[in-house]
This record gives structure tokens, sequence and C-alpha cells, in this order.
């Protein structure tokens, strides 16, 4: 199999597991709120041109395009496209919102260099075949002083979320695998941490400018423990908290990244 084909399974499989994922947490909605916002003061327009990178059924572009910017979303899967173009109608964003067909590595190909004001790439680098190659094409999209939203799983949440399950052979795993990954049957391809991440970013030209949490505590509070709304409340101020502590990054289940080309 070629690696155009490779990525494109992959992110399909990708796709399809989000579906059945919560929504975009708040900690990180307000962490691409804030990079949306500082990149409309640079641009000094409150619309901006905003590229989806992987965004599959349009769960982040529709809050996006919400919000008055325009979004392209890049996905290799069409049925993920197509459940993402009746999402847009539903909302009334059809104008606001288009999908393009094609993979990470493809993206010079498919939009025009310097094109983009805001660049998001979440849940991406994990499946494709090229991290760097991907995060260059995303590089080369973006406008010079335009913003990169790079999400991120990071490997030392997946040891401490194992072993808290029981699953100690499964932790041994992610520690020992240079992918980090907790077995083969792992649907990502690799994970990270903040020094890894930030060096990657780095390589494709990107300056880091902030590094925040999220899911610190959500994949580890018992779903019993958070039933009430005063709980959830509770563990959503904790989530907020924590995204900027920088001694409990390293237990965020996933790094947010804020950078600049």
């Amino acid at each position: 199999m070629g690696t155009r084909s490779t990525t494109r399974t992959r992110l399909e499989e990708r796709v399809a597991k989000d579906r059945g994922r919560p929504r975009t947490s708040t900690v990180l909605w307000g962490g691409v709120q804030r990079l949306l916002a500082e990149a409309s003061a640079d641009r000094g327009s409150g619309e901006l041109a905003v590229v989806d990178l992987g965004g599959g059924t349009g769960g982040l572009a529709v809050r996006v395009a919400g919000l008055g910017h325009r979004v392209v979303v890049v996905d290799p899967s069409p049925d993920a496209l197509a459940a993402l173009e009746r999402r847009t109608v539903e909302a009334g964003l059809s104008d606001r919102v288009r999908s393009v067909q094609g993979d990470a590595t493809e993206l010079s190909g498919l939009l025009d260099p310097g094109s983009a004001d805001v660049l998001l790439c979440h849940g991406v680098l994990e499946v494709v075949d090229d991290p760097v190659a991907a995060l260059r094409a995303a590089h080369d999209t973006l406008r010079p002083g335009g913003r990169l939203s790079l999400l991120v799983a990071q490997w030392p949440a997946s040891v401490l979320s194992r072993v808290l399950a029981g699953q100690l052979a499964q932790a041994l795993h992610v520690l020992s695998d240079e992918g980090r990954r907790w077995s083969s049957h792992d649907p990502l391809r690799r994970r990270f941490d903040r020094a890894s991440a930030t060096a990657l970013a780095e390589q494709a030209g990107f300056t880091v400018t902030a590094v925040e949490g999220t899911r610190t505590f959500s994949d580890l509070v018992p779903s019993a423990s958070a039933e009430s709304d005063d709980d959830r409340a509770l563990l959503q101020q904790l989530e907020s908290l924590a995204a900027a502590e920088e001694e409990l990054l390293v237990l965020a289940a996933q790094l947010h990244l804020h950078a600049t080309r």
C-alpha cells in the first residue's frame, strides 16, 4: 500500500472513531478562541481564513464558522465530508464552510500557499505517515505570521490511564515502544510529549508561543463521580486551572500548542 493510501486509510479510521467521541472540550475550545482572537487582532479583521486539517465531520469547523470566519475542511474521507456538508446545511453555514478531499501531505497542492490565517491540526500527527511533511505543508499554507493550533496526544497520560485501568502490560508497552503505543492494536501510530511536539513544530518552521494541557482529569474520573451538575462544574474548573499549570502539563491526555509561522 502506498503512502497516500496508508495515510487515507488511517485518517478514515480516526474519523470513524471520532464520531462517537464527545464534542471539543471547553478548555480546548477556549484555547482555540484565544488563538483566533489573536490572529484577528494581527490581521485587523474580524473574519479569518481558517483551514481545518483532518477536520472530519466538522464538529470544530462549524463552531469556528459560527464565530464569523470562513473555514476550509481538508480530509481524506468522502463519508466524513458528506456528513460535514449536512451539518453545515443544518447550521445555516454552507456559505462559510467548504470541503476539500485530500491528505495532510497533499495540502500544498490543494490550497494556495499563504492562503490561510489560521490552521487547525488536531489529532492528525498521530496517524499520518510523515508528521514533519504534514506540518511543513501546513506551514506553507499559512501566510507569514499565521497561527497554528496543534493538538496532539501525550504519552505520559496514556501510561497513567493504563495503570489506573489495571492494564499494566499495556502501560509497560507505552514506556518501551518507540511510538509510545500501548499495543499493536493501538489506533494511534505515535504519541508525543511537550518536548517532542515542540521540536516537531520547530523543525517544520513554526515558533511555539504557548502550550496548554487538555483532558488532564476528565479521562481519569469515573463517570459515576461526575454525574451531577455540581460535580461536572467542579471538574470543568479543575480542567481550566490545570491547563495552564506547568507542573500538571505532563498529566494531560492532550497538549494544545499555539504556534506562529
